[in-house]
């Protein structure tokens, strides 16, 4: 087994108590054996010591939306180079999607991922399966064969069910499973060729915009069949602030519901895009600043339980084409808790709602015994400094794709360690 490591004078932070207080904590055989406020508590022979210098420990983030290209498209992104950058952005667990070639419908699959991941990553890969076949949206896979074989949600990744009837039937299916179906909401027909919000700017730009109906319509009508068949659902990123107004209005009516956001529409908008810029393209798209705004106090509130970096890697090629045709998405794993960092720094949300809605909300929704900083829970933290100052720079990022919305941005705060299982994934050459 691992050496026992202490990890002392640290300002430990558990959204799932809402504990905010200075001392130690001690892991041995991968999980969290003893907490002591101030002082340390004594130390097994030889245990590996680190000591925080006051900075912030907190459970290590769960990634509820993360892209790879493994398999079919290992170029973008491999399990071991998004575990890598997950590591260095503090996130000690990633629900990778099931939209790769082949998808993820099978359970030899979910099982090869799991296997695969353990091997070659340094976090927790969890795998997600395909609600429908070939995530085309028709025929539903089967959710107890996936379920048995390791998949933690059901979600046709980056694809939206158009079918009422279908997405019914998954409800009504994973309910007997116990196991949560995550949506991202999209009526097709409204989207059709667009490629960014629907508004002045996509005018203005001469770019065809995506209006926000295309995301509330869908949206409204999952949260009734939620409400209807008792099921657990989550909408995988909404963008608009009244996607938050409905989630607001089904939250209070089911505690099955729950919402997540990207990071990249908590923190940018579509004046972002500026001149073109493809590394902007993203699904849901960019909204208004009011939007943005509304999503921000939609978190504060509690109406929005999640934030994920929507990490979706695309190579050179798909990227440096006009904005139209340019591949949609960006990366966002080593960036996650820095850019959350800047609501907290801005004042608008307080620390502890954002770890919550990166540590213990995923864990809770996914039914993992992680996200909390408790005697016995798995061993998964991250160390961070929330007022160490740096720049995003393309030639640092271990993504094997750098297409990232924060390109030579400036950050408040980095993730100097990450422990997963007791194992240390992750040292920032400034705090070696």
């Amino acid at each position: 087994m691992n050496k026992p490591l202490l990890i002392e004078n640290a300002r430990i932070v558990d959204s799932a108590t809402n504990a905010d207080f200075h001392g130690s904590v001690l892991i041995q055989d991968g999980n969290i054996a003893d907490i002591a406020r101030g002082e340390p508590p004594g130390a097994p022979e030889k245990a590996q010591r680190i000591d925080a210098k006051g900075m912030v420990l907190a459970p290590g983030l769960i990634d509820m939306r993360v892209f790879t290209g493994e398999p079919g498209h290992e170029h973008r992104e491999t399990l071991k180079s998004a575990g890598q950058a997950a590591a260095a952005g503090g996130v000690t667990s990633i629900v990778v999607m099931p939209d790769t070639q082949p998808v993820i419908d099978d359970g030899a699959l979910v099982e090869f991922i799991a296997r695969h991941a353990q091997a070659m990553s340094g976090v927790n890969v969890l795998p997600s399966a395909a609600i429908t076949k070939g995530t085309q949206g028709k025929d539903l896979t089967e959710f107890g064969l996936l379920r048995e074989a390791g998949a933690v949600c059901f979600t046709d990744g980056r694809n939206s069910l158009q079918s009422a009837s279908v997405m019914r039937s998954a409800m009504v299916y994973a309910t007997n499973f116990d196991v949560p179906i995550v949506h991202l909401p999209g009526e097709a027909s409204l989207i059709a060729d667009g490629v960014m919000n629907a508004g002045p700017l996509a005018t203005f730009r001469g770019l065809k915009g995506i209006p926000a109906e295309a995301e509330t319509i869908p949206l409204d009508r999952d949260l009734q069949l939620a409400l209807a068949t008792g099921a657990r659902y989550h909408a995988a990123a909404i963008s608009t602030a009244r996607s938050a107004e409905l989630a607001a209005f089904y939250r209070k009516r089911s505690g099955s519901i729950s919402v997540g956001v990207s990071i990249n529409n908590l923190c940018l908008n579509e004046n972002d895009i500026g001149s073109y810029r493809t590394f902007f393209k993203l699904n849901p798209p960019l909204r208004t600043e009011d939007d943005r705004l509304a999503l921000v106090e939609a978190l504060k509130t509690g109406v929005i339980d999640v934030i994920v970096s929507d990490h979706d890697p695309q190579d050179s090629e798909g990227k440096r084409q006009p904005f139209a045709d340019a591949a949609t998405g960006a990366i966002g794993l080593e960036t996650l808790l820095a850019a959350a960092l800047r609501l907290v720094h801005s004042g608008d949300v307080d620390l502890m709602t954002v770890l919550r809605a990166m540590t213990i909300r995923p864990a809770e929704i996914l039914g993992l015994n992680s996200g909390r900083i408790a005697k016995g829970a798995k061993a998964d933290l991250c160390l961070f400094d929330p007022d160490y100052p740096w720049i995003v720079e393309e030639a640092r990022i271990r993504s094997r794709s750098t297409n990232t919305t924060f390109e030579n941005a400036r950050m408040t705060g980095k993730v100097m360690a990450t422990v997963v299982g007791g194992n240390i994934v992750y040292r920032e050459e400034a705090f070696a």
